[in-house]
């Protein structure tokens, strides 16, 4: 393609779910009027993304379990990339995540090489990051943490952050599409609204009117959008919820993500609240359900930068979040009570209590041990439902904390983050 813009390749495993692959085809979209731009897949299977308009390279080497299995991949995954790098005269490589990072620095030609250690899973094999460090033109991160972090530990200095790109509007435009499976009641039938908010229809008038049925009961709905995975500690808030209910009756809670839920579903029975919580899977759309929701809880214990975090306060969500390993602290503090959590805690642990933030509350990180016992509630689960408790119990902080949230999400703008990727893409030109 000879129109005199360079040649970009985005490289990620696959377009199925999570945060970084949204956030790579976002960056697909804004550098288009700059670079030629491709994107490199390891398999096409289950892509949930819109692709229209970009050009995507599916390479088939899709992920197999065992350590033979993974290490033939590699090689496979390698070979193929590089002789795409070489065909297409790549001249900015950057890849998304731990294997895309693998492939993207051990296919290595002349092309520059960013790498993207976006969570704090990629920096806990050590040798994989120095491979990673020492391979890169540059290693960029979405969270001050993460770069603090590479500098605390290895000494490295050529990495820098970009906070992930957050389109209010669009998140806001697919909220109000009308559902028809949401699992408590009404809610979301028209367009994201509430109960409270939809006007009743007028009861026509008959001879022999039946009894008007009657009304649905004010329920207090939880929101987490997360694939069953561990690093979202997802038992950690279904045994806060069980807590919670105790005294609030009304409390439900909706998890939106892929994955087997069997576990999760036992637990609830287990706790007694079973009719209370519901895992209707991955939505292509989730947003709706979000917007359907009273309040937004994030319970991982490992995050990069939580674009699901930002999503819900776009539609104007109160958010309560673990202070997981990166990210969270970053969004849900200002500047000035960050910097003072880094200066009290320099090592980047998590506090010991909960700490009402600007922008949201933050509790401290959990286990990240699963444990489905229902007989086993730790402090962290206990401080995380007094604080939802909290929430529930003062409509006033619950309304100021969703305009907090707002006035947060509005930060993160596509424009923003389209400055700060192409400002540094364009020293490697």
């Amino acid at each position: 393609m000879d129109n005199g813009k360079k040649n970009l390749m985005l490289m990620v495993p696959m377009l199925h779910q999570g945060g970084f692959e949204r956030v790579c085809i976002k960056t697909a979209r804004l550098m288009q009027d700059y670079y030629n731009v491709y994107i490199l897949i390891f398999s096409s299977k289950d892509i949930n993304f819109d692709i229209t308009g970009l050009e995507v390279i599916d390479i088939d080497v899709p992920a197999k379990k065992g350590v033979v299995n993974k290490v033939i991949n590699v090689f496979k995954r390698v070979r193929k990339t590089r002789k795409i790098k070489k065909d297409l005269k790549i001249d900015i490589s950057y890849s998304f995540g731990g294997s895309a990072n693998y492939v993207n620095t051990l296919s290595k030609g002349k092309e520059r090489v960013l790498t993207g250690l976006r969570c704090q899973t990629d920096m806990e094999n050590p040798r994989q990051v120095r491979l990673f460090c020492s391979r890169s033109t540059q290693v960029l991160s979405c969270s001050r943490e993460i770069v603090r972090q590479l500098k605390a530990d290895f000494d490295y200095e050529r990495s820098t952050y970009i906070y992930n790109p957050l389109d209010v509007t669009d998140v806001q435009k697919k909220g109000t599409e009308p559902i028809d499976d949401f699992p408590f009641g009404s809610r979301g039938r028209s367009q994201g609204t509430t109960p409270e908010s939809t006007p009743a229809p007028k009861a026509e008038a008959t001879p022999e009117a039946t009894p008007a049925p009657e009304a649905e009961p004010k329920i207090k709905v939880i929101a987490d959008m997360a694939r069953n995975d561990y690093i979202k500690g997802i038992w950690h808030l279904v045994k806060a919820v069980a807590i919670v209910a105790k005294t609030h009756p009304e409390v439900r809670l909706v998890v939106l993500g892929a994955g087997n839920w069997d576990k999760y579903n036992k637990l609830a029975k287990d706790l007694g609240i079973e009719d209370k919580v519901a895992f209707p899977g991955l939505r292509k759309n989730p947003f709706p359900y979000v917007a359907a929701a009273d309040l937004y809880v994030c319970s991982s214990n490992h995050e990069g930068f939580p674009n699901a975090v930002l999503e819900a306060m776009a539609l104007h969500k109160p958010v309560i979040s673990a202070d997981c390993k990166t990210g969270p602290r970053e969004i849900l503090l200002s500047d000035d009570e960050y910097n003072k959590l880094i200066t009290d805690i320099p090592d980047g642990s998590s506090p010991k209590e909960p700490i009402q933030g600007s922008f949201g509350i933050l509790v401290p990180d959990m286990d990240e041990n699963e444990n489905f016992d229902p007989n086993v509630v730790t402090e962290g689960e206990k401080m995380l439902a007094k604080e939802i408790s909290r929430m529930l119990d003062d409509e006033e902080l619950m309304k100021s904390y969703a305009d907090k949230a707002y006035e947060r999400a509005l930060f993160y703008t596509p424009e923003k983050y389209a400055g700060s990727i192409h400002e540094i893409l364009k020293r490697y030109e």
